[in-house]
């Protein structure tokens, strides 16, 4: 009997030594930009001690690039590692967990409550949250919104409730958000609107934080950040949030 518990522990050992603890939990939602189209390279795929991500099978694994697979052939380098790795600088005893939920190409109205990417990120974010507390939500969508001047100017509003409903369905009503800036190089109709829209966040939605792109480089399609930029925009996310929670380096 012995033998066969030790052998068994023997065998389980390195999955184990694998399992994270009382994760600090991120969920990731929006478009392409956050699900990341950078390209990636060698210093991407070396897991980072104490960050983990939540794959398609609902099982924690070490945070590599690409973080996302909505487009598997598409998908690169995001804000999600170097976000994480921000983070670490003042907390270096977290555990960070992140959930990646974004998907390429995606409108606001399509991540309204009731909607398959609205019901597949709550069910992600729930399944997470077993294993640790949610401590935060990040958001960069609005490419798609970018095109008709109506969707722009009501963003804010529409986003609003998008927000409300995720928090209270998760019963998290305090739960902080950070939202990033639309590239600056991005060239549809009404980007600026949306952009102009997205600064606002912070009037009428609490514990909501904007950070800029400025200065961020897009790949040559003029749409989507390149990888560097994606490394410099996770850093910036991680600054917004710690302007929301104080308490993280406690």
């Amino acid at each position: 009997m012995k033998r066969t518990l030790l052998l068994l522990l023997l065998t389980l050992s390195p999955l184990l030594a694998q399992a994270p603890a009382d994760l600090q939990l991120f969920l990731l939602i929006g478009q392409s930009n956050m699900a990341g189209r950078g390209t990636v390279e060698a210093q991407d795929k070396e897991p980072m001690p104490h960050v983990y991500m939540l794959n398609k099978e609902l099982e924690w694994k070490p945070a590599v690039d690409p973080l996302h697979w909505d487009k598997p052939a598409v998908a690169g380098v995001g804000i999600g590692r170097s976000f994480a790795r921000e983070l670490l600088k003042s907390n270096t005893g977290a555990n960070i967990g992140l959930i990646p939920a974004a998907f390429g190409g995606t409108s606001l109205d399509e991540w309204n409550p009731g909607g398959k990417l609205y019901a597949d990120a709550l069910l992600r974010a729930r399944a997470a949250m077993k294993a640790g507390k949610l401590r935060g939500i990040l958001w960069h969508q609005g490419e798609a919104d970018s095109g008709k001047v109506e969707k722009a100017k009501s963003y804010r509003e529409r986003f609003a409730k998008v927000i409300g409903s995720l928090r209270e369905d998760l019963s998290l009503p305090d739960v902080p958000v950070v939202v990033g800036q639309l590239g600056e190089f991005y060239e549809a109709p009404f980007a600026s609107v949306v952009n102009e829209q997205l600064a606002m966040t912070p009037i009428g939605i609490s514990r909501i934080a904007f950070v800029n792109s400025h200065g961020l480089k897009p790949k040559s399609d003029n749409v989507h950040f390149d990888a560097a930029a994606l490394r410099e925009f996770g850093r910036r996310y991680a600054h917004g949030f710690l302007m929301l929670d104080p308490q993280w380096s406690k």
